[in-house]
């Protein structure tokens, strides 16, 4: 079955950096895009990044362009999402999941989701 695990999360102050990882199973890794969301309290989830499967490009929310990089590696079929010059309102817990492309976007590929990870910044 599907399967995400999500590692990385921690606590940081403003300015800072994390590297997050998320190891996948259960599907065709290299054949799907792969993406990052988070949820922060009492908001809903939001794409925070998406990285392709054919040439590796990727996109960004534009709340994270410039700060935020998606990659993936795809023989240990895990993707990463390296973070700098963190701020408070990135604090979330982060999840990655698979995308397929949907017109000019992207829908979500599976309904399940790991258990995240924490990522909080204080200021």
């Amino acid at each position: 079955q599907v399967q995400f695990v999500e590692s990385g999360g921690g606590l940081v102050q403003f300015g800072g950096s994390l590297r997050l990882s998320c190891a996948a199973s259960g599907f065709s890794f290299s054949a799907y895009a792969m993406s990052w969301h988070r949820q922060a309290p009492g908001k809903e989830r939001e794409l925070v990044a998406v990285i392709t499967s054919t040439d590796g490009s990727t996109n960004y929310a534009d709340s994270v362009k410039g700060r935020f990089t998606i990659s993936r590696d795809n023989a240990k079929t895990t993707v990463y999402l390296q973070m700098i010059s963190l701020r408070p309102e990135d604090t979330a817990v982060y999840y990655c999941n698979a995308e397929l492309p949907f017109g000019k976007t992207w829908y979500t590929a599976w309904d399940y989701w790991g258990p995240g990870t924490q990522v909080t910044v204080s200021s």
